[in-house]
């Protein structure tokens, strides 16, 4: 799908928004390999969920084979610990050690390429998107708070949940940052009947409603989609990690020569690793 506008500038400002998909967010790494290896510049990244991790990863200054050297790695236990609470089943404290594995700095005004992590904010009823200045563990935490599973995060007078439930794939808030052209990853889940008996199966089965319900939205902000095939991959699948980030490669690879051509048409652009 094209976006365009009248009057917009010559200079081509890729931006890459990361949807989320928890343990299928490490197909993310794999579209990274892909842009790296065909010196596609990226001038602004966003994230929601399991994407901000990545973004934020990407954002810091790791490569994507740094990423996935820790990707590979990764389990359950590195981003949460089983806590059951009235406010969840999990805590995400252990994401803070994790994520000290991954990222380079710590800062959003610190970040190589300007980054933005969306959170949902229960009390305002809206997306809450965290850039420019501050710390980013908070805001990665939230984002990644699966509601019901994970506890909420607190912060100021404001409880944060995650990003998937205000905005999925986190394309407008790079048109706002300045990008001309918007790449977007949105992570199939699996097609599954609901179990009404299991809770986590009802709030998957919401979420699948729901995002289908607002593709519409971020898609017509989005001029390219990447849609890597993971949807027979489960939730907690990091044992396959070599498996997604695949899927994801393959997946930027065929949309390639379309990306390559805003730089092509953009007098004076050059690629740069």
């Amino acid at each position: 799908m094209q976006y365009s506008s009248p009057g917009a500038p010559k200079e081509t400002r890729i931006g890459l928004a990361l949807g989320g998909g928890f343990a299928r967010g490490i197909a993310h790494v794999g579209v990274l390999r892909a842009l790296e290896q065909a010196r596609i510049p990226i001038r602004y990244i966003a994230g929601v969920s399991a994407g901000s991790i990545v973004a934020s990863a990407f954002a810091s200054g790791s490569s994507s084979d740094e990423i996935e050297a820790v990707a590979r790695s990764m389990r359950f236990s590195d981003v949460a610990r089983w806590r059951i609470s009235r406010q969840g089943l999990v805590g995400s404290d252990p994401m803070t050690k994790f994520l000290a594995r991954v990222l380079k700095v710590f800062q959003f005004e610190k970040m190589r390429i300007p980054l933005a992590v969306i959170a949902s904010d229960l009390t305002a009823g809206a997306p809450a998107v965290f850039k420019e200045k501050g710390d980013v563990v908070m805001p990665i935490r939230a984002s990644c708070s699966y509601p019901g599973f994970f506890e909420p995060v607190r912060y100021m007078n404001h409880c944060l949940v995650d990003g998937m439930i205000s905005m999925d794939v986190p394309a407008a808030p790079l048109r706002r940052m300045g990008a001309t052209h918007v790449i977007s990853v949105a992570l199939p889940m699996p097609t599954e009947s609901v179990d009404p008996r299991n809770m986590l199966s009802v709030i998957t089965r919401c979420f699948q409603i729901m995002t289908a319900r607002t593709e519409a939205q971020w898609r017509r902000h989005s001029n390219v989609v990447i849609v890597p095939e993971v949807r027979d991959i489960g939730w907690n699948s990091f044992e396959s990690a070599h498996l997604l980030v695949e899927a994801g490669e393959r997946a930027a690879k065929a949309v390639m020569p379309q990306i390559l051509r805003w730089l092509a048409e953009a007098p004076g652009e050059v690629a740069v690793a």
